[in-house]
Parts: C-alpha cells; structure tokens; sequence
C-alpha cells in the first residue's frame, strides 16, 4: 500500500480513529460487529501513520483480530455463526421499516448475499 502525499495523512489517521472508536463500541455492543471496523482503521493508519498502525496492532484483542484477517486465518465457526444470526436478525427485524417492497427485496438479498459471503468465501479458523 503506498503512502499518500504528506498533507492527506492527518486525514487517513483521523479516520483510523472513527474507525477504530466503531471497532471498540462493535466489542461491547452484542450483535455490532467490531472486526470489520478493526481491519479498516489499521488500513487508515498504515496510510496515514504507521506508528498507529503499530499502536492499534498491539492492542491484545484488536491485534489478534486484524492479524487473523491479514493473514487469511479468517473467523473462528463460533463467530461465523454468531455473524449470520446477527445479519438474518437484523434484516428481519428491519424488513418491516422499509415501506417499498423492491427495498424489502433489496434488504432480503444484501443479507442473504452476507450470510454466503461469510459461509463460503471466509475462512473457518481451526484451533
């Protein structure tokens, strides 16, 4: 990844922190996932700042998750799990909010589209 011109770095660092303040409240906050939000903000530090980077990388949750991804290790089957249930109760619950029936359709199939992206296409970490 290269490094932008000096004067966008302040603003890839800014958003490592939105991100990372995202990926900290997606650990506390049952059914808000906190990885996906970990791996963009240490891609922010490392094109803003790489002592961030660093800095995020070592926090003892945090690092393991992003070096799990990076590494193609990919997700635990608990968290596999856990993610799908989250999606089909979030499109089920939300359905009903959307007062068109092709946004309904469109909300269906964005979840359903996750869910085989998380079953098929990200790894099952083993051990």
């Amino acid at each position: 990844m290269s490094i932008p011109p000096r004067p966008i770095r302040p603003l890839w660092v800014i958003v490592g922190f939105v991100l990372s303040g995202l990926g900290f409240v997606g650990l506390i906050l049952p059914g808000f996932p906190g990885t996906v939000w970990f791996v963009l903000a240490a891609a922010a530090f490392a094109r803003g700042d790489p002592r961030w980077e660093a800095w995020l990388l070592s926090r003892p949750v945090v690092g393991q998750l992003v070096d799990d991804y990076r590494s193609g290790r990919g997700m635990p089957l608990r968290a596999k799990w856990f993610a799908c249930v989250c999606i089909v109760l979030a499109v089920g619950l939300s359905l009903g909010r959307i007062p068109v029936l092709v946004g309904q359709v469109a909300w269906m199939m964005l979840g359903v589209l996750g869910v085989v992206y998380i079953v098929w296409r990200v790894p099952t970490k083993r051990g």
